[in-house]
């Protein structure tokens, strides 16, 4: 995978930069909207960054599988809190039939 990357720049560029804008928006964002201004420039920092992190990644460091293990362990977090709110919405239920 390592290698296929570094034979495909473009595709690692834009896989680097999905999963860093899929982190950023789920971890890091308040939930209040910015100002587009502020918005623009965001996004342009994101992407100055992941062009560094692209380079990191040829450099043979392995920045998209640590970003796909934190889009995963993201992923498990909020299965574990779906399931956590169905428990309690199960035990309500139960709480207003007795």
């Amino acid at each position: 995978m390592q290698t296929w990357f570094a034979e495909h720049p473009i595709v690692a560029y834009i896989v680097i930069f999905i999963l860093l804008t899929y982190v950023y928006n789920r971890v890091f964002r308040v939930n209040q909207k910015l100002p587009i201004g502020k918005e623009i420039v965001l996004y342009l920092l994101m992407a100055l960054g992941s062009g560094m992190l692209l380079i990191f990644q040829h450099d043979k460091l392995p920045i998209i599988q640590c970003l796909l293990a934190a889009v995963g362990l993201m992923l498990l977090v909020r299965v574990r809190y779906m399931f956590e709110a169905r428990q309690k919405r199960k035990a309500a239920a139960a709480g207003k039939r007795q």
